[in-house]
């Protein structure tokens, strides 16, 4: 696709509560560039395996309600995997969830590297240099059920995910509790195994952050998302102003 831009921008806004925030959303689209067949069924990319569901929704509304900055994906994780480190498996996946990606069999990776993921996180480097002290806040969302492991539960409404730097995690648990949410510390997912753009973006240069992995069947709504972004603006400000 010509100027096909792999993400999108949103400048924060001077002055406003959150005008040193900046939300990065690694997988907020579920779109194909025109060139690139997956070989997969159309209601597949609806699914969990092509998108975080319902964070591009809660990420725009953070951005109105606290004027906060953000960089959103605008490729589906099933062409390549922004959260993944070059050369790391499932940068472009072949399973996912046990569904086949026969598409991804033959992709040249160098070729998605250099159009997609290098100009993402090129943007995400480029907007964090812009902004004075910044504070990320990482958004992904998890899917209730995995189809390949049903007997594993996963009751967890939110999680908090860190590698090293677990200074915002240590303010965010208690403050998202005491809203009612049942919270996960490295829950369903530990941020020791995939934490790639936070590694990146934030732990590596000592920028303060707070990964958040969202329950997918409480922001698939409008009504859900936004009562998730209304929780999680304040946390996110407490957690800046403690830290950035």
């Amino acid at each position: 696709m010509s100027g096909f831009q792999p993400y999108e921008i949103i400048v924060p806004q001077s002055g406003s509560a959150g005008e040193n925030i900046v939300v990065i959303a690694d997988h907020a689209s579920n779109h194909v560039p025109d060139g690139i067949e997956l070989g997969i069924a159309p209601d597949v990319m609806t699914q969990h395996v092509a998108i975080d569901i319902g964070v591009a929704e809660v990420t725009r509304a953070l951005c109105e309600a606290i004027g906060c900055g953000a960089v959103l994906a605008r490729v589906s994780r099933l062409v390549i995997d922004f959260n993944r480190e070059e050369g790391a498996p499932g940068l472009i996946p072949l399973t996912s969830d046990g569904i086949a990606i026969p598409g991804n069999a033959a992709a040249e990776p160098e070729e998605r590297l250099a159009a997609y993921y290098r100009p993402y996180h090129g943007a995400v480097a480029e907007m964090l240099a812009s902004v004075d002290n910044p504070f990320i806040l990482s958004l992904h969302s998890f899917t209730p059920q995995l189809a390949t492991r049903p007997d594993e539960p996963r009751p967890w409404d939110i999680g908090i995910l860190y590698n090293r730097d677990d200074r915002a995690a240590r303010i965010a648990i208690p403050l998202l509790a005491e809203t009612g949410l049942h919270v996960g510390d490295q829950l369903p997912y530990a941020g020791t195994l995939l934490n790639a753009t936070m590694n990146r973006h934030a732990e590596a240069p000592g920028r303060p952050y707070l990964g958040v992995e969202m329950r997918q069947d409480h922001v698939s709504y409008p009504a859900g998302a936004a009562r998730i972004a209304e929780i999680l603006a304040p946390v996110a400000i407490a957690c800046r102003n403690s830290l950035a």
